[in-house]
């Protein structure tokens, strides 16, 4: 995996800092991204002062807003689209180009699985999230004959500082909450997460494209 170049966007947060160490350790160059990505135009910049990338992952991530449906505010709505959403969409219109020239790049979304099986009380972020997925698999399939990978690891109850922090796994409530639900009866580790990133970036992974791949404990079974 030496001798290849990849970007991670929001790097200090969500499953960034620990795909970034994999990576590093595995000889991979990590062009480490803390911009904001609001505009197609901040992800074209943010494309041309990388150069060559051959592996994007897009890592983003936001707090769920919590409630029933008919208190979904719309800021909310927006903000979790305008986070998730459309920036993967502007990454991956800004990437595709360069990959489809040189027919090789992998791109791997790290999404959720929340919208695989659904959260009461979480619609708007099952919404945003599920169009992460859908994207991805689309987008995966119309790559793959251009010899890009496309594909998105979709978890939850990985440990992580945005969503399972450390003060959060160790309440004894929280704890009780994943034995009846986590068929794993635990919190994923978050090298987890990296290791099968490390794997959908590699070489030996050519076969699978378009793939929404669960990594939630059997949760999203």
């Amino acid at each position: 995996m030496s001798n290849r170049k990849a970007l991670i966007t929001c790097v200090d947060t969500y499953m960034g800092p620990t795909i970034r160490e994999k990576f590093e350790a595995n000889g991979i160059e990590v062009f480490s991204s803390r911009d904001p990505m609001r505009s197609q135009e901040d992800c074209e910049a943010l494309i041309e002062r990388a150069g060559q990338i051959d592996i994007l992952i897009a890592n983003l991530a936001e707090p769920p807003m919590t409630g029933p449906v008919h208190k979904i505010e719309n800021a909310d709505w927006d903000q979790l689209f305008d986070t998730l959403v459309h920036p993967l969409m502007y990454l991956i219109r800004a990437v595709t180009p360069q990959m489809v020239a040189r027919q090789s790049g992998k791109i791997i979304a790290v999404t959720s699985a929340a919208p695989l099986k659904g959260i009461p009380n979480h619609a708007a972020y099952c919404a945003a999230r599920g169009a992460q997925n859908a994207f991805i698999k689309a987008v995966g399939l119309e790559l793959a004959r251009s010899e890009v990978q496309v594909n998105a690891i979709a978890q939850n109850y990985i440990n992580n500082d945005t969503y399972y922090p450390d003060d959060l796994i160790e309440s004894p409530k929280f704890l009780d909450h994943v034995k009846r639900n986590v068929p794993t009866n635990r919190i994923g580790a978050a090298s987890e997460t990296a290791e099968l990133a490390a794997y959908l970036a590699s070489e030996k992974c050519n076969h699978m494209v378009g793939q929404i791949i669960p990594l939630a404990g059997g949760w999203a079974s």
